[in-house]
């Protein structure tokens, strides 16, 4: 040990970086501060994570991170070219940064402010708006009306509801099939559904640029485009296959049944479990 050190003290000549920071580390010691430091940055890098997750920027994150921890074992490891190479390209990440995750920039920023002073709907409200929204769905998948339900979670939608029409109701699934009714003048476009309420509907929603099946349409398309942009989830009900779908950060599942669909509402938008039809009966 004691001459691979002499070695790369000849090499390099005198003590390597990773030397300097293990004994500056060992005589300043290990405080509180430091271990909250860690905390703080490990929080930071899940939550950014949980942005990217499943998109297409979790590449572009990896590919930055990898950059980020060449450049640091260059400085490490004195290999001065490649160093000041990766600190030459590193020095303009941060403005491609800002172009590249725009999107999940704005969501995670939007998410953050909406925890702190988004509305909160009591846990009955919430678990009711789940029940009913699920009934409706399933209706509308057995009578095979198209349907697209954006359920607002801690970010603000009111910009999507500015581009339909007022309704301001409170949620019930007899109001929500109405909507979509293929007579009414309503029926295209999303209900949105906030604070309790059906705030509006014919909502014009951004579509996503990826791409989707040939069997999903343009209301998956919107579903998935909200969901990229937003912590919103969206219920999409399929007119052609009469198929119920939930979407949220961008991915579309198909729901079974308007119980499993109930179950999943309730634990997205924090409501409370609401107790089953044979429960009720036998108490």
């Amino acid at each position: 040990m004691k001459h691979r050190r002499t070695i790369l003290q000849c090499r390099f000549g005198g003590p390597t970086r990773m030397e300097e920071a293990f004994r500056t580390l060992a005589v300043r010691g290990v405080h509180w501060f430091d271990v909250l430091d860690v905390l703080a940055v490990t929080a930071l890098f899940f939550l950014v994570f949980r942005q990217v997750r499943g998109t297409r920027s979790l590449h572009m994150l990896i590919g930055v991170v990898v950059l980020a921890v060449a450049n640091a074992l260059s400085g490490l490891l004195e290999m001065t070219a490649t160093h000041r190479l990766l600190q030459n390209v590193l020095f303009y990440i941060p403005f491609a940064v800002i172009v590249l995750f725009q999107e999940p920039i704005r969501k995670f920023l939007a998410t953050l402010g909406g925890t702190f002073f988004g509305y909160r709907a009591g846990r009955e409200a919430t678990s009711r708006v789940a029940k009913e929204t699920a009934n409706a769905c399933f209706i509308l998948a057995e009578l095979r009306y198209g349907a697209i339900i954006l359920l607002e979670r801690s970010q603000g939608l009111k910009e999507y509801a500015e581009t339909g029409i007022r309704i301001g109701a409170a949620v019930s699934s007899d109001l929500l099939v109405t909507l979509f009714y293929p007579g009414t003048p309503l029926h295209d476009g999303a209900a949105l559904v906030a604070e309790g309420k059906v705030m509006a509907a014919s909502c014009f929603l951004p579509l996503t640029a990826g791409t989707l099946p040939t069997t999903y349409g343009t209301r998956h398309r919107a579903a998935v485009g909200i969901t990229e942009i937003s912590d919103a989830v969206c219920v999409v009900v399929s007119e052609e296959r009469g198929v119920v779908s939930l979407v949220m950060d961008g991915r579309l599942e198909t729901v079974d049944s308007s119980d499993e669909l109930e179950r999943r509402l309730t634990d997205l938008l924090g409501g409370k479990p609401v107790e089953s039809p044979a429960t009720e009966s036998g108490s």
